[in-house]
């Protein structure tokens, strides 16, 4: 019989998954971004929220705090490395540390055929969706080495880029590189012990969605049909397969990017 070791991990003695982390989440003011920011508070953890527009996150900010969280953020815009930079730095000042990122911040394409997309659509797509979060991942990587130690990154892929996306080329595209992207991070950085994960969500009520239905009246049902649980998912649900991915609970998983898609790539 083979001998085995139990081995027990920190969330063992938590009463959360993150409990005790500090968290830097970007796309934080909506969304995907806002419903993870205020779980991961929920959960245990500080909080740090980056996206461009403040009003938003200091509305979701102020929602954390207010139901007993600890949160705080800062303006970045993902296109600047001078601005991803200094939100990581940023968050190291404020709590001393980073444990955990969740790499969700992105930018929607105009729906259609990829010869159809203008060039400076496709090069903000590239900016934001891709560049954007290697931006983040080397800034992350150095702020955890140097403070936390280990730790755990999260970026926020789709399963549009899991399969050819011709009424999303570029964004499709970009996410698949951010695929590619998280299991190199995993590879490369797993021996220090910081793991390197993805989610890639299905069909999910957020302002993105919607965006893109405005262009194509008819999405909701055409996306519902092709999901066996029969309904889109909510940005909750999204930000619970972060928070594990995040937490102690994932302890031995990297490199793999997760669907939550409701059964859509099955």
């Amino acid at each position: 019989m083979e001998n085995t070791q139990l081995i027990e991990t920190p969330a063992s003695h938590t009463s959360g998954l993150l409990t005790g982390k500090v968290a830097f989440v970007t796309g934080a003011g909506r969304g995907i971004g806002a419903a993870a920011a205020r779980l991961f508070a929920r959960e245990g953890a500080r909080v740090v929220l980056a996206a461009r527009t403040e009003a938003q996150l200091k509305a979701v900010t102020e929602e954390i705090r207010a139901a007993g969280g600890t949160a705080d953020y800062i303006v970045c815009d993902l296109a600047d490395a001078v601005s991803v930079r200094a939100a990581v730095d940023r968050t190291v000042q404020l709590y001393g540390r980073l444990d955990v990122a969740f790499n969700n911040g992105a930018t929607i394409q105009r729906p259609g055929p990829m010869d159809e997309l203008p060039e400076p659509d496709f090069d903000e797509v590239y900016t934001v969706n891709l560049k954007g979060v290697w931006l983040a991942m080397v800034a992350e990587v150095a702020a955890i080495r140097a403070t936390a130690g280990t730790g755990a990154i999260v970026n926020n892929s789709s399963v549009g880029s899991l399969r050819g996306n011709p009424e999303l080329p570029a964004y499709g595209a970009m996410k698949r590189a951010v695929n590619s992207l998280t299991e190199s991070a995993a590879v490369t950085y797993g021996p220090e012990g910081i793991r390197v994960n993805a989610i890639a969500p299905g069909n999910t009520l957020t302002e993105m969605i919607r965006a893109w239905e405005a262009e194509a009246p008819g999405l909701q049902e055409r996306l519902t049909a092709v999901t066996p649980l029969r309904r889109a998912a909510v940005p909750e649900e999204i930000a619970q397969a972060a928070a594990w991915l995040l937490s102690d609970r994932s302890s031995f998983v990297t490199g793999t990017v997760l669907r939550v898609d409701g059964g859509a790539r099955a």
